[in-house]
């Protein structure tokens, strides 16, 4: 399913819209988003809400945007904020943590995304509020991307929650892709959700929608979250023609999500054998595959593969990373392995 001739594994934000995504958009009904009249996107903000068992939505241009809400508003200026040292919040969201929402971060160590209990409960500080700012919630990421898709289990994502309703935190879950973590385990998204007070997901990656993001929680939050978004000039106007593919994005393209693990285990086990290359296929949960070249660093890895029309994303000076998505099948696969096995030669 090669686009122009080049498979695409640089993430699942290259994503084209679907054929029904574009007739949707097409044929929206529209209104004026700004003063709450848009029908396609109260529509797409009782999908999301209903889908993940939250009382309310917003629609935001970008995860980053919905991120940065829920720490303006749970967290807030001079306050703290938990979370794991590798997360998109902390590492590729421009540092609006602190800059936008005014917030301290405490980056924490972790296991593929997952902070030990022990270490969470000794950097909640709720003392010495003149010296120390006091610790106002805890996030995390599901699946998280640094550590290769990787889901977090629910008996840990329940061990946190328990945590936070002890010290009376907030938990917010940075669900960009949330739905291939309940795919992954074949559970129910609610199942995850139920877990904390907001969820950001994104529309835009894996469910193939070409703009967006939703932000859920209660209706008080997101009623303030809808005004936080203004103030960061994140009011749209006829965006129904937009919410429009998120809407077939939520109904129709979470299930499919199964067919890009598949893909990326079977990018992962056909280029294990090939001398060179490091890569673990049993931590493929998801969609991603974090390969590490040896013999090469990743730019002349990247430039090579590129000859052969195959494009991922660099991670570090030896790491790689191949995303797939709806738009890879699995003839972009064998090429993916053979290409890989013939710049190795």
């Amino acid at each position: 399913m090669a686009y122009q001739g080049i498979a695409d594994f640089r993430s699942d934000t290259v994503t084209r819209p679907t054929e029904e995504m574009k007739r949707a958009m097409f044929e929206a009904e529209l209104g004026d988003d700004v003063l709450g009249d848009d029908p396609t996107v109260i529509r797409l903000e009782e999908l999301a809400a209903q889908k993940l068992g939250k009382e309310a939505a917003l629609f935001v241009p970008s995860g980053t945007m919905g991120n940065t809400i829920a720490m303006k508003l749970a967290v807030g200026e001079g306050k703290g904020v938990i979370m794991e040292e590798k997360c998109h919040i902390f590492m590729f969201e421009a540092g609006n943590v602190a800059h936008i929402a005014g917030s301290l971060p405490r980056p924490l160590p972790s296991r593929r995304g997952e902070i030990p209990l022990e270490t969470i409960e000794a950097n909640i500080f709720t003392h010495l509020k003149d010296h120390i700012p006091e610790t106002r919630a805890i996030t995390l990421e599901n699946t998280h991307n640094v550590w290769g898709g990787a889901v977090l289990s629910q008996a840990y994502i329940q061990g946190v929650a328990e945590l936070a309703g002890r010290h009376r935190l907030h938990m917010h879950l940075d669900g960009a892709r949330v739905f291939n973590a309940a795919v992954a385990q074949g559970i129910d998204v609610k199942d995850i959700a139920r877990y904390f007070d907001t969820v950001m997901f994104c529309l835009s990656k894996g469910l193939s929608a070409p703009i967006g993001s939703m932000l859920v929680g209660n209706k008080e939050f997101i009623k303030e979250a809808r005004l936080t978004r203004k103030s960061l000039g994140g009011g749209m106007r006829q965006v129904g023609i937009l919410a429009a593919a998120g809407i077939v994005a939520i109904e129709k393209m979470t299930d499919r999500l199964k067919e890009d693990h598949l893909r990326a285990r079977r990018l992962a086990d056909g280029v294990a054998s090939i001398n060179g290359i490091e890569v673990n296929p049993a931590e493929v949960e998801t969609n991603m595959v974090k390969i590490k070249v040896t013999t090469m660093d990743a730019d002349t890895f990247l430039a090579r593969l590129d000859e052969k029309k195959i494009w991922a994303l660099p991670l570090n000076r030896d790491t790689i990373r191949f995303v797939t998505h709806k738009d890879i099948d699995d003839p972009d696969i064998d090429r993916a392995i053979v290409a890989i096995a013939q710049v190795m030669k």
